[in-house]
């Protein structure tokens, strides 16, 4: 079997080095017969690297490298392009910095192509004469190639004015594109993040996105097929529905695709479930966003939103489901469309991501040991269906919180706030969870099914009867089995549990 291309972002080196290859090309022809100007986002680890050396590969005319693969017979391959290859995957940028490797990148690409520039102060008008001098040289049109486009930004996303000035800088180097049309064959840009066009692209309204067209849905990732055929040798003996439901589910309104980190890591490691994808790194500003901003962590199991909110990214009006959704944590669970217009729902893409997700959350407020020990017997008592023992763990849980998540603020008096640390935890254990669960009679706070038990939690603050509550409205009806009824008061001074009651059915 060929080898697993853990990491291998250039083309040459997994073809040349026999390493596994999902071929990508037909997209790509696709792609530079019908667009000159293309932005692609796609959240880290996804493989937009990889899909961009092929694009330079072919624009070079490396013919050698694709025998074989489906654009082999269909491109003009004594055609050679001069490609600009810009990447700001590598460091961490500064206003300080950016100027100083934006011309590291251009003399770099002055080097390979064997262009000098005269332009020694302003890197915006060296890119410029890059262009021109190139299409000048060759004699042919410019290929233009960007990778993480929006990287120098979100390095700084946490300190908004600093962010605000590279991205005004970087609006201006981006400019230089659009005004040098003339010169162009081609333009591609990746990045996590799509900026709102009042801002980043104003310069670059012809550019075109991709992201969410169906035709483009699996330019990165694997899908179900791949798997099914391509990597069946390396999944042998594993169950394929639970592969399935831990990696999965990613959806840019195409086929459903896995992220290809999961997939290769997954198999490198001997087939063992893993958050592999989540634990290369999680955004802080996230957290704090989340904390700011009280979101009802359980709202983020399906969330419904307009098509502009996904499109875009506004760094001085930053919107938390938008990040999520660009950034890899949610992803189209449904497209809606109505007089009014397409709106999505998301949700998590799978069970990595929710079981991740939640872990970090709960890491914010608690310490790792003590969080592990309440997580790992609160489920011990609720696969053994003893509710009479959840009140002391509870109880611990949320003695554990750290005080600093209540200063300058009065998230203790709300309820949203209990709800969505138990939410978290029940959600980190991977087992069905409702949040609202809906009957006929109204509904119940939250839902969790655990081998063939179903508990029905209902939460009040400082005061109230929410066991007679669920009784009253009879929320157990539409379940069968072993029900229990938990009825949870909590006390907004103690910050703790001040009534815990339950019952079973």
């Amino acid at each position: 079997m060929k080898k697993l291309p853990v990491g291998i972002q250039t083309f040459s080196e997994i073809i040349n080095e026999n390493y596994l290859y999902i071929d990508k090309t037909g997209i790509a022809y696709s792609l530079i017969d019908n667009f000159k100007y293309v932005f692609l986002s796609r959240p880290r680890r996804f493989g937009k690297s990889l899909f961009l050396d092929t694009l330079n590969n072919i624009f070079e005319g490396n013919q050698e490298l694709f025998r074989g693969l489906l654009i082999e017979n269909q491109w003009n391959w004594e055609v050679k392009y001069p490609v600009i290859k810009i990447s700001f995957s590598g460091g961490i940028h500064s206003r300080e910095t950016l100027r100083k490797n934006l011309f590291y990148i251009l003399n770099d690409n002055q080097k390979r192509l064997d262009i000098h520039c005269d332009e020694k102060e302003d890197p915006n008008q060296c890119f410029a004469e890059l262009i021109e001098k190139a299409y000048e040289k060759y004699h042919q049109k410019v290929v233009i190639l960007i990778d993480e486009y929006d990287k120098p930004i979100l390095d700084n996303i946490e300190n908004i004015p600093e962010a605000l000035v590279i991205r005004d800088g970087m609006r201006d180097f981006y400019t230089k594109i659009k005004e040098n049309d003339r010169y162009l064959r081609f333009a591609f840009l990746t990045g996590v993040s799509k900026f709102s066009k009042v801002s980043l692209f104003s310069g670059l309204n012809n550019l075109e996105d991709i992201s969410l067209n169906p035709d483009f849905g699996n330019v990165c990732g694997y899908t179900q097929l791949d798997l099914d055929t391509t990597f069946s040798p390396y999944l042998e003996g594993v169950d394929m529905e639970q592969v399935k439901r831990w990696y999965n589910g990613y959806n840019f309104l195409g086929e459903k695709v896995y992220n290809p980190f999961d997939i290769l890591l997954f198999i490198k490691n001997h087939c063992v479930f893993d958050n592999y994808w989540f634990e290369t790194g999680t955004p802080r500003f996230l957290v704090e966003l989340i904390k700011k901003n009280r979101y009802f962590i359980p709202d983020f199991l399906n969330i419904n939103v307009d098509k502009s909110l996904v499109n875009s990214f506004d760094i001085e009006n930053l919107d938390l489901e938008a990040i999520l959704f660009q950034t890899g944590y949610l992803t189209i669970n449904r497209l809606i469309q109505s007089g009014r217009g397409v709106r999505y729902e998301l949700g998590f893409p799978n069970m990595e991501v929710q079981i991740s997700f939640h872990e970090y959350i709960l890491q914010s407020m608690i310490s790792g040991s003590q969080k592990e020990l309440i997580r790992n017997e609160l489920l011990d008592l609720l696969e053994a269906g003893d509710v009479g023992g959840l009140e002391p763990v509870i109880r611990r849980l949320f003695a554990s919180i750290a005080y600093n998540n209540f200063t300058n603020n009065d998230i203790e008096r709300y309820e949203g706030f209990y709800a969505s640390v138990l939410y978290a935890f029940f959600a980190s254990f991977g087992v069905d969870i409702i949040a609202e669960d809906v009957s006929n009679k109204g509904r119940i706070d939250l839902t969790l099914k655990i081998g063939g038990q179903t508990f029905l939690f209902e939460f009040k603050v400082s005061d109230g009867e929410p066991l007679e509550q669920i009784r009253k409205m009879k929320y157990y009806e539409k379940y069968s089995g072993e029900r229990y009824l938990i009825g949870i008061v909590f006390d907004p001074k103690q910050r703790n549990v001040s009534k815990f009651e339950v019952e079973t059915l």
